[in-house]
């Protein structure tokens, strides 16, 4: 079990894919105009990449290696499917602000990475272990930074006013280069945070 919880743990904080790893970007600064997107991106991604995990561990006895990537591609696209077949029946509107990007998580580097770099080496459990982790990572930074770019550039929290009647919202965070602000000042903060840690612990 201290193996399984190592693993998880790596996924939300050491091997953060967001903020330390910063592989599959492009959903994340797209769609975290707000928390009600990035919460949407950020469960979606949570199944494929918690089931792609599961599959490609159990897949793996009987997976030739020469072949393997194509493999990946076809059990990342089944859960991609069936997420995005579920959100435009369950939730058309969501499915709808999200466009493009559900499709695209089957080409997340985030997802096939794991796959390659550890589903396709390691047991069920600790797959596992690595998806949860992974999906608990990326949904707390995407929805930190659209919280931080909703409620800069709108005044808003999942569309409902925060701010005093006197703010005036800073346009810029909801737009692309508002991505990047947010971004950066999170990862100096978990950089920080990181350090602070490691000192405390050293002494």
């Amino acid at each position: 079990m201290r193996e399984f919880w190592r693993n998880f743990v790596n996924g939300i904080f050491k091997e953060n894919p967001v903020l330390i790893l910063m592989i599959g970007l492009c959903s994340v600064l797209a769609v975290s105009t707000n928390v009600t997107n990035a919460i949407g991106m950020g469960l979606a991604f949570s199944f494929v990449m918690i089931f792609s995990n599961i599959f490609v561990s159990l897949l793996r006895p009987i997976t030739p290696h020469n072949i393997r990537i194509p493999i990946f591609i076809i059990v990342i696209g089944t859960f991609t499917t069936i997420t995005d077949l579920v959100m435009s029946a369950y939730l058309p509107e969501l499915h709808h602000s999200l466009g493009i990007f559900i499709p695209l998580i089957v080409v997340n580097c985030i997802i096939i990475g794991r796959a390659e770099a550890f589903a396709y080496r390691n047991n069920i459990l600790n797959s596992i272990a690595d998806g949860l982790g992974m999906s608990v990572g990326y949904i707390w930074s995407i929805t930190v930074l659209a919280g931080i770019r909703e409620l800069l550039g709108a005044g808003t929290i999942m569309g409902i006013p925060i701010m005093p009647s006197f703010f005036k919202p800073a346009l810029a965070f909801i737009m692309p280069p508002g991505a990047f602000w947010g971004i950066g000042l999170l990862i100096g903060i978990l950089n920080w945070s990181t350090e602070k840690i490691k000192r405390i612990s050293h002494h």
